[in-house]
C-alpha cells in the first residue's frame, strides 16, 4: 500500500534537527571530524562507531556486518548471513556460483581504517570483485563494489543483502511515495528502475537454482533506496544507491521469515578486461520522519556527486 507523509512516520536518528549534504552524526557523537574505523582481529573485523558494534568479515568469512548492536538500546539489528552481504552473482546467462558468500576472498584494513576485501578470478567465477567497508559516520557506512570482466559478461548483477533482526515493516520508494510491501501484494517483490530493469528481473536468472524466486514489479523507483523498521525498538534502516549503479530493490513482504532488503548492482554489459564500480550506503537509526528519509537519499546522492 502507497502511504502519504502524515500516514507514515518512522524510526531513525537525526543529528542537528535538520538534512545536510554531509552524512548525518547521532546525537551525543562528541567529535564530528573523527569518523570511526574498522580494527582487525584476526581475520576478522571489528568496530564501535559509538553508534553501532559488531563485527565485519565474521571468521574470515565473505559476509558483511554481523552481530550488529545499536548501542544506545543493546538491541541486535542484523542476523545470520548479516548486512551489505554480497550474495548471489547473475547475469543473462549464467548464476556463478551459490554466492559470493561462499566464494574465498582475501581482506586487508587500509590507513584510513576502512576495509578491502577482494576475490581473485577462477574456473566458476569469470570477474574479479573488490569491495571496500569505510564508515561514512557513526550511523551510516559506505561500501563500494568494483568489478573486472575476464570475458564478455552480458547484464551482469551483484545481488547486495541484508537481513535484520526484528524490523517487520518494510518499504520501497516508488514515484508516488513509499510503499509498504504486505503479503496480498506477493510474497517477493521488486522496485525496478526502468522498463530495462524489469526485463532483467524477469529474464529467467532468478530461477536458476538452488533456491529459485519469482520476483513481481511493484512499482518503478523513484530512487534506488529502501527501508525496513522495527517499532518496537525504535529503529530504521536505510539502504541506498545512486539510480545509475543500482536497477533495482528488492524485498519479501514485510513479516516474511527472510526479514531481508536488497540491491540490485549495475545490470549491464561487461566488455573482456572492463571495470566498474557500484556505490550503496547503509543508515541506522531512530526518529526520522518520511520526508526526512528520502531528504537523507537526495543529501546522500548530492554529496557523492564527482
Amino acid at each position: 500500500m502507497t502511504m502519504n507523509w502524515k500516514q507514515l512516520t518512522v524510526a531513525f536518528m537525526l543529528a542537528g534537527g535538520g538534512v545536510h549534504a554531509q552524512p548525518l552524526l547521532p546525537p551525543g557523537s562528541e567529535t564530528r571530524g573523527a569518523k570511526p574505523v574498522f580494527t582487525q582481529s584476526g581475520k576478522q573485523y571489528q568496530f564501535d562507531t559509538g553508534a553501532l558494534r559488531g563485527t565485519l568479515r565474521t571468521e574470515g568469512k565473505s559476509l558483511g556486518l554481523t552481530d550488529l548492536t545499536d548501542m544506545a538500546s543493546g538491541t541486535t539489528i542484523s542476523r545470520f548471513m548479516g548486512l551489505f552481504s554480497h550474495y548471489r552473482l547473475l547475469d543473462a546467462d549464467a548464476r556463478y556460483g551459490e554466492a559470493a558468500w561462499d566464494w574465498p576472498g582475501t581482506a586487508r584494513l587500509l590507513p584510513d581504517g576502512a576495509v578491502e576485501v577482494t576475490w581473485t578470478a577462477d574456473a566458476t567465477h569469470p570477474f574479479d570483485m573488490k569491495a571496500v567497508y569505510r564508515w561514512a559516520c557513526p550511523n551510516a557506512l559506505d561500501l563500494s563494489t568494483t568489478v573486472t570482466a575476464h570475458g564478455k559478461l552480458r547484464r551482469f548483477e551483484v545481488f547486495l543483502a541484508s537481513y535484520f533482526e526484528g524490523f517487520p515493516q518494510v518499504f520501497g520508494y516508488g514515484k508516488l511515495g513509499w510503499v509498504e510491501a504486505t503479503k496480498d501484494m506477493g510474497d517477493w517483490l521488486a522496485f525496478p528502475r526502468d522498463p530495462a530493469a524489469t526485463a532483467m528481473i524477469t529474464d529467467g536468472r532468478w530461477q536458476r537454482p538452488p533456491h529459485p524466486v519469482t520476483f513481481k514489479p511493484v512499482a518503478t523507483y523513484a530512487g534506488a533506496l529502501g527501508m525496513r523498521c522495527d517499532a518496537m525498538s525504535g529503529l530504521t534502516v536505510l539502504i541506498m544507491a545512486p539510480p545509475e549503479d543500482c536497477f533495482a530493490v528488492m524485498m519479501p513482504y514485510g513479516v516474511d521469515d527472510h526479514r531481508s532488503l536488497y540491491l540490485s548492482l549495475f545490470g549491464r554489459d561487461f566488455k573482456d578486461g572492463e571495470s566498474a564500480t557500484a556505490r550503496s550506503r547503509l543508515v541506522i537509526g531512530r526518529n526520522l520522519s518520511a520526508a526526512q528519509a528520502i531528504e537523507l537519499y537526495h543529501a546522500y546522492l548530492k554529496e557523492i556527486q564527482p
